[in-house]
């Protein structure tokens, strides 16, 4: 498989959250073509579970889609900070729950064709629930589902977020291998599961 070589680059465009690059690269035959992408520096997506084995989601306003969105809690992580502080950090300001547990569950690339932007997901055992800490743009309902009413909503379009439906593609077998002959998971059951699987 040939690859491009890459001849220049030069940034277009910063601010808080993104870096906009174009750069120069050769072609097999000797042409010169261009590209344009976002860069950031990643984010999280929390899986939060209750001790019930219910999951912990945030339903918020999308502004680019006038609509609103049901998703997992989540959020860029700034350059001085690391994906597990983030997701901590995002997970106590979007539901006011505090995690006792995290496990890293994985990573994925959401638009590897036009932005550098790596998604670190984290399953969260949360035990303790305190008031949220929202941006002035922000306001997010915290809502409540079992495992298979996710899969519901994935299947009716309900959850229609590209990042909590990979995630969630991540995650559900752990639920599903818990659900197994029970009508709930366990929390217990959920993290052993993960760590027996990882293993």
């Amino acid at each position: 498989m040939k690859h491009l070589k890459k001849l220049s680059e030069e940034i277009l465009h910063e601010n808080p959250w993104w870096t906009y690059k174009h750069e120069q690269f050769e072609k097999a035959n000797g042409e010169t073509g261009d590209y344009y992408y976002a860069k950031t520096s990643g984010m999280s997506i929390i899986i939060p579970v209750l001790s019930d084995g219910r999951i912990v989601l945030v339903r918020q306003y999308r502004y680019l889609f006038d609509k609103e969105s049901i998703e997992f809690p989540g959020g860029g992580i700034k350059q001085d900070a690391s994906a597990l502080h983030t997701a901590k950090k995002e997970l106590f300001e979007e539901t006011g729950w505090v995690g006792d547990e995290f496990a890293k569950i994985g990573e994925f690339q959401p638009a590897n064709g036009y932005a550098k932007d790596n998604a670190h997901v984290y399953l969260a055992r949360v035990l303790e629930q305190k008031e949220q800490k929202l941006d002035d743009t922000e306001e997010i309902e915290v809502i409540y589902r079992r495992p298979d009413e996710i899969d519901e909503m994935v299947r009716r379009n309900d959850i229609w977020d590209g990042m909590s439906l990979a995630a969630w593609s991540l995650v559900r077998g752990i639920f599903f291998k818990e659900l197994t002959g029970t009508e709930s998971p366990t929390l217990q059951n959920i993290f052993k599961s993960f760590f027996d699987t990882s293993t």
